[in-house]
């Protein structure tokens, strides 16, 4: 319940302030363009909050349901235009000009996203040094030639202060099945091939495939609780012990055991632990429980504690103010075209539709980032936002981009494209546009009931 207290604001003035900024694109650049706006609304539905403005009386209004808006010009196909205003009715200007206005939307969203990247990366981001504990000998880590205790410092040259910037620089390799140099602290030079990487694997499954693991402070790890009737306790497990290894592999921090446990539902396992000075083993099945989309294992035990990362294991990702603008396009360059790959995996079906998401996980997202730190929420905002610029510049007829296509058709043939046609791709865009939708809330709601 708690969490609702985070979530709903973080979402509901998400969506505001991006569709505020989509909007405003249209709306400046209207304005710019002597076209008269007669109303700018951020939600649909019963207005909360309503005002004119001085400038042709246009209304500002902010409605009750937070998932969209919209800005409504002059234009004489939705009503009657004065004969002195007719000049700046929307429909009477040159196709460049509506191109400029419409295109205007999406843009700002992209500039938007470089603000927030750029902002992100002056206030520095914070994460673990990609420092290697140990790793799976199947993993195309080890394989590799990356070892325990190696420093990960660049992949491709872009530098790499925290894990998770490496698996940024990986993902889009992942995708385009390349390879990636990553260069480590000892100066050595290693590659890792995704070529033979299967191409129905998803990019979910990415860090599962790399097998990256932190170098993590040794701890004992010491059971303080076993659940009644989990595997653990009818295997004879009991509070107090210690784990000593897991199938002959030592345990020497709690997040191995939990690595150890959670990728293995229904596999038996030997357990080895320390109890009253002796050493003593058990044979435990893991069980299964859902969590989300996944299936995960568990044994039923719990930590006596649980020894923290220490502030030495922490990398900054950040640049002065005037090296975070370059890095904040490139940003949001990558983030787009790795979003139009995403997409396009999806419509050839090299990538499933679980992939797409609705307003109850970004809700989710939101909630999370912003428990996080105004960093993360940055980066969340960013992300959103180029998201909404690439799929409005799709040419899908009732977004953005099919109005769009339409106005270059129109340059190219000298002529606006007919009524007929226009509205048989209107049918096409809403088609789609509800089947977009129904798949996204579809995987939402199976998300919030797994």
């Amino acid at each position: 319940m708690d969490n609702l207290f985070i979530i709903i604001p973080a979402f509901i003035f998400t969506i505001a302030l991006l569709v505020a900024i989509h909007e405003f694109g249209h709306f400046w650049v209207a304005r710019k363009l002597n076209v008269k706006v007669l109303r700018f609304s951020i939600g649909f539905g019963a207005p909360i909050f309503s005002f004119k403005g001085k400038k042709d009386s246009t209304e500002f209004i902010l409605a009750s349901i937070p998932l969209g808006g919209y800005v409504k010009m002059l234009d004489e196909r939705e009503g009657d235009v004065a004969e002195n205003e007719l000049h700046r009715s929307f429909n009477r200007q040159s196709v460049y000009k509506r191109f400029a206005i419409v295109f205007a939307g999406p843009f700002v969203n992209f500039v938007f996203a470089i603000f927030a990247f750029w902002l992100m990366f002056v206030m520095g981001v914070e994460g673990v040094k990609p420092v290697m504990g140990k790793l799976d000998s199947s993993s195309i880590a080890w394989q590799s030639g990356l070892r325990s205790g190696d420093q990960i410092v660049s992949v491709d040259d872009e530098q790499t202060p925290t894990l998770s910037s490496v698996y940024e620089q990986l993902l889009e390799a992942f995708l385009d099945r390349k390879t990636v140099t990553l260069k480590l602290s000892d100066q050595r030079e290693i590659k890792f091939r995704f070529d033979k990487v299967n191409k129905s694997v998803e990019a979910s499954n990415l860090h599962e495939i790399v097998g990256l693991s932190l170098k993590l402070p040794l701890e004992e790890v010491i059971i303080s609780e076993v659940t009644p009737d989990s595997p653990a306790a009818i295997a004879g497990i009991k509070p107090g012990d210690q784990f000593i290894a897991v199938d002959d592999q030592k345990i020497e921090h709690w997040r191995e055991l939990v690595a150890s446990v959670i990728k293995r539902p229904g596999d038996k396992i030997k357990i080895e632990i320390a109890r009253n000075g002796q050493r003593e083993e058990f044979f435990v099945t893991i069980g299964s429980v859902k969590k989300g989309s996944q299936t995960i294992g568990r044994i039923g035990v719990s930590p006596k504690s649980i020894t923290p990362i220490p502030d030495s294991m922490y990398g900054m990702h950040q640049y002065g103010v005037f090296e975070a603008i370059p890095k904040g396009i490139e940003k949001t360059w990558d983030l787009s075209v790795l979003t139009l790959k995403m997409l396009g995996r999806i419509v050839i079906g090299e990538a499933s539709i679980k992939n797409i998401s609705g307003p109850i996980t970004i809700a989710e997202v939101a909630g999370q980032s912003a428990k996080l730190g105004v960093e993360n929420f940055l980066r969340f905002l960013a992300i959103v936002s180029l998201s909404l610029g690439v799929i409005n510049l799709l040419p899908i007829p009732m977004l953005d981009g099919g109005h769009l296509l339409f106005y270059l058709v129109e340059m190219v043939k000298g002529s606006p494209v007919s009524d007929m046609v226009q509205e048989i791709g209107l049918k096409i865009g809403v088609t789609l546009l509800v089947m977009l939708m129904s798949i996204a809330l579809y995987n939402d709601f199976t998300r919030l009931l797994d």
